[in-house]
């Protein structure tokens, strides 16, 4: 391990930063006419949160009111990334406006976790692989596909957070075996990435699972067990109050920070506890008391809460969850999504395949490393099955596999630079290219054109015309007229809060079920029937994207629905199109009965 010596240093770091933050700046600039700004629905919805905690929304309120129009609907967000954001905004707006701020505010926070992200990268790569493996580590990254989209202008939802989190444990985790005072920062990151939203639940478990094996395979880390068990159990209780509103923190809930995490989190505090005190000497004991324990924990829980046994999403509607929920292509398994798309794919797996292979040569080359390596091992082991279960896991899965490329990049660096031949520059340059994402990415392109049916097979054709519908000026005739209740497919009604003053029936948030029911509905059933949808909410718009696959049949629909009579061109006369013909957007008025 490299000890201490784990300094990045400021000028390498900006340099690097440098490079990717005008890397992609320069890109969303360009593309600004083709690509939104702000693309996905759920950053166009964190935006849409931030202004209203400025407009004076409070803390514990976490009603989205022009959503489920008329009745409003919960989400299940964490006001820890509102915050920051909204903070940037408040100084932002005397000097820009409200219209600059929010672009410049679109491209400062992601460029800065990208800051972050690429600190973190290089201080693990240093622990690692030494000096030789820092600029590998804060480049590669910059490469990554996952890096691309995440820490990209306009991303202001939780994931880049969340890779940070991940980061922050892993390295408090290696570095607890030294200085186990850092098991306080692995718990208190662990509590910090489940207050944001259980997509942290893997790597939290990893963390969890890793300092019970530190304290199984070395009975003098007892005090690093305990003070990772205290550190987490009361900041998840800290969570707990922080994001819950106070009549709520005994409400149970499986999809976001509750009552459940926190009770989960404290029980393995106590269990951290009790453990840390026993003077068990042999390893074998001590394992089968940590697993005894958390045996004893984990009854407990389910007894407590048995709605764990369904998932965090168990409450939703069966019919969602078959319909919609499933067919969100992010968490379809890494197999299913790579058939339908390898350029992603192939760009995430096979950096992850490169790394677990380094962590795997150094458990078998290096056993006087043998607990730091372990414990990267673990973490990158349960993010790269996770991935292979959602592919949503790489974006945690890539960065965590970083550092172990940087190691392999460096010590092939290394020997091209000791070494003559040809053979020691081959080395280096495929160990490059086949740990930066976007390497894998173009050749996969290349190699697909061999094959033209299935390229033709994959390809999006409705991506520029969807991403036409999300453009700020889609919206700019409808942002100035009076509010209105609007009907719209599900993954359109974010933007529609974000650029307009309208409400909405629905947009993908999986709590708000009876205005998703609705609006696949009013779209797929009799649109006789999905009138009555309309009159008992007031609607008065019916706005669509023609692109969007909800239009074009996302599920199953009747020969009389909106989607059937919209593709014959035969909607009843009391949809009253009122759209301009350069908008992308179809507007419809509802005539009165």
């Amino acid at each position: 391990m490299a000890g201490r010596n784990d300094r990045v240093g400021i000028v390498p770091l900006v340099i690097c930063w440098a490079i990717g933050a005008g890397t992609y700046a320069s890109r969303a600039f360009m593309m600004r006419d083709a690509t939104p700004l702000i693309l996905d629905t759920d950053d166009a919805m964190r935006l849409t949160d931030v202004h209203d905690v400025l407009a004076g929304q409070g803390w514990f309120d976490i009603i989205q009111h022009r959503l489920n129009t008329p009745y409003g609907a919960e989400i299940h967000w964490s006001r820890l990334i509102d915050m920051p954001e909204a903070g940037l905004l408040l100084l932002l707006r005397p000097f820009l406006g409200s219209g600059l701020a929010d672009v410049v505010l679109a491209y400062a926070w992601p460029l800065l976790l990208l800051l972050a992200a690429l600190w973190l990268s290089g201080k693990l790569a240093l622990r690692f692989g030494g000096r030789a493996a820092l600029w590998p580590a804060m480049l590669l990254p910059i490469f990554s596909i996952t890096t691309m989209a995440e820490f990209a202008p306009g991303r202001l939802d939780h994931h880049s957070a969340q890779i940070l989190l991940a980061l922050v444990m892993l390295y408090c985790a290696v570095a607890a075996l030294e200085r186990p005072r850092f098991a306080l920062g692995a718990g208190l990151a662990a509590a910090t990435a489940l207050a944001i939203g259980i997509e942290g639940l893997p790597m939290v478990g990893a963390t969890v699972l890793v300092f019970g094996l530190i304290w199984v395979s070395d009975a003098r880390q007892a005090a690093t067990l305990r003070d990772f068990g205290l550190s987490f159990g009361l900041g998840t209780a800290l969570a707990l109050a922080q994001g819950v509103p106070p009549d709520r923190w005994l409400t149970p809930n499986s999809d976001a920070i509750s009552i459940v995490y926190a009770a989960a989190a404290l029980l393995c505090g106590l269990g951290f506890l009790l453990l840390s005190l026993l003077r068990l000497r042999a390893s074998g004991l001590r394992l089968l008391a940590g697993m005894a324990v958390g045996a004893i924990a984990l009854a407990l829980l389910v007894g407590l809460y048995p709605m764990l046994l369904r998932g965090p999403y168990g409450a939703l509607d069966p019919w969602l969850a078959a319909n919609w929920l499933d067919r969100i292509s992010e968490a379809e398994p890494w197999l299913i999504s790579t058939i339908a798309g390898p350029v992603y794919g192939a760009a995430v797996a096979v950096p992850c395949a490169i790394g677990l292979a380094v962590v795997a040569w150094h458990l078998v080359r290096h056993p006087q490393r043998h607990a730091a390596w372990l414990v990267y091992g673990v973490f990158l082991a349960i993010a790269v099955l996770v991935m292979l279960l959602q592919i949503r896991g790489a974006r945690i899965a890539l960065p965590l596999a970083m550092p172990a490329c940087a190691v392999l990049v460096g010590a092939a660096w290394h020997r091209m630079v000791t070494s003559r031949g040809v053979m020691p520059i081959l080395a280096f340059l495929g160990a490059s290219l086949a740990s930066a994402g976007l390497a894998v990415a173009i050749v996969t392109i290349m190699l697909l054109a061999a094959f033209p049916d299935y390229a033709e097979a994959t390809d999006d054709k409705f991506l520029g015309a969807r991403q036409a519908c999300l453009l700020p000026a889609a919206f700019a005739d409808l942002a100035g007229l009076p509010p209105e209740r609007i009907m719209t497919p599900v993954d359109l009604g974010s933007h529609m809060l974000l650029y307009t003053p309208h409400s909405v029936v629905a947009a993908p948030y999986h709590r708000n079920q009876q205005g998703i029911l609705d609006t696949f509905h009013f779209f797929n059933e009799p649109l006789e029937a999905g009138r009555d949808i309309l009159a008992r909410r007031d609607i008065g718009l019916v706005v669509i994207c023609p692109a969007m696959t909800e239009i074009r049949g996302l599920v199953a629909y009747t020969p009389d629905s909106f989607v059937s009579l919209f593709a014959a061109d035969r909607l009843p006369g009391w949809l009253i199109e009122r759209s301009l013909p350069s908008s992308p957007l179809r507007i419809y008025e509802v005539a009165p009965r």
